[in-house]
């Protein structure tokens, strides 16, 4: 079991490495400025949203990542303002990160808008390599380091109305080598562009249900490409029930709960198909959101996107 155990440990501490994946989401729908910019005042009121996820339960060194996004429309909702706070740690990786979006949307028709948003920050990384239990000395993996600083910037589009959206982003393009080992630029942290591509619609079933099916594709040259897709019922815009499939990864059971107009709380918790058995206890997540309404900008109907 233990042998079995370091070299799971040991194979995602190199992929990530190598690859230098960006965090994931199962409600990603809930939580797009973190990987859209243009997102940033779409929802057209001061909107935050506090995210955990905790992947791999049971398993030493699984990802854990949280983030705290706030964003809100100004200049007649022309413009976009938002930040992102977000920390990420794989056993002995972890990435701090600060992020300033701006957004400009400019109306297509009545109904239907299309935004286009940059993004502008910094990462923090660090390496500790205490956290692994190497039993043999590799080259690789001999040198701690404490925040590095990297700057980065993203760029965005979202096409979106009350009833649906379609997003294409770039949340980071610059290239940068965050962990260089013993300056070979053929083994590091270096980033890879992730193209991300998102959708969703709203579907009024009667006058009670609204079925709301979305899906999102991430491409990394090198890795597989990533296919989420989710559906999502909700009852009186007050109860939420889904699932979500991640193609040949996981598949999950989403939950939320409106508490009022300004709050809405929201959970899920994952079934990896990937790996092996015993070490397969499921992923949970789980999202806090308020928003800010005034009283002659109140939703009739609370998106959920």
């Amino acid at each position: 079991m233990k042998k079995y155990f370091t070299i799971i440990v040991l194979f995602f501490y190199s992929w990530f490495t190598q690859a230098q994946q960006s965090e994931q989401y199962t409600q990603y729908m809930y939580n797009t400025l973190t990987i859209n910019p243009a997102y940033a005042g779409s929802r057209d009121v001061l909107s935050a949203v506090l995210l955990h996820r905790t992947q791999w339960i049971g398993l030493e060194g699984a990802p854990q990542t949280s983030s705290f996004s706030m964003h809100t429309p100004i200049e007649r909702k022309k413009i976009g303002l938002g930040f992102n706070i977000l920390n990420d740690q794989l056993g002995a990786l972890s990435e701090t990160s600060v992020t300033a979006n701006f957004s400009y949307t400019i109306d297509l028709d009545y109904f239907v808008k299309l935004s286009m948003g940059i993004s502008a920050g910094a990462y923090l990384y660090s390496q500790d390599l205490s956290k692994l239990d190497l039993r043999y000395s590799d080259p690789f993996y001999t040198n701690n380091l404490e925040n590095k600083l990297s700057p980065q910037v993203g760029l965005g589009f979202l096409l979106h109305s009350d009833k649906y959206y379609i997003g294409a982003s770039i949340p980071r393009m610059l290239r940068t080598t965050n962990i260089d080992f013993e300056n070979n630029s053929n083994y590091g942290l270096r980033e890879r562009l992730h193209y991300y591509g998102t959708a969703g619609y709203v579907f009024n079933l009667s006058k009670m249900i609204k079925f709301k099916p979305a899906g999102m594709v991430k491409l990394v040259f090198g890795s597989p490409a990533q296919v989420d897709l989710s559906a999502n019922f909700s009852y009186n815009d007050k109860f939420i029930l889904g699932t979500s499939y991640s193609i040949s990864s996981s598949v999950s059971a989403l939950a939320g709960f409106q508490i009022n107009e300004s709050w809405l709380l929201g959970m899920s918790y994952d079934i990896a198909t990937s790996l092996p058995d015993g070490y397969n206890n499921g992923s949970f997540e789980f999202f806090l959101r308020f928003e800010l309404f005034k009283r002659y900008n109140k939703m009739m109907t609370p998106r959920f996107f």
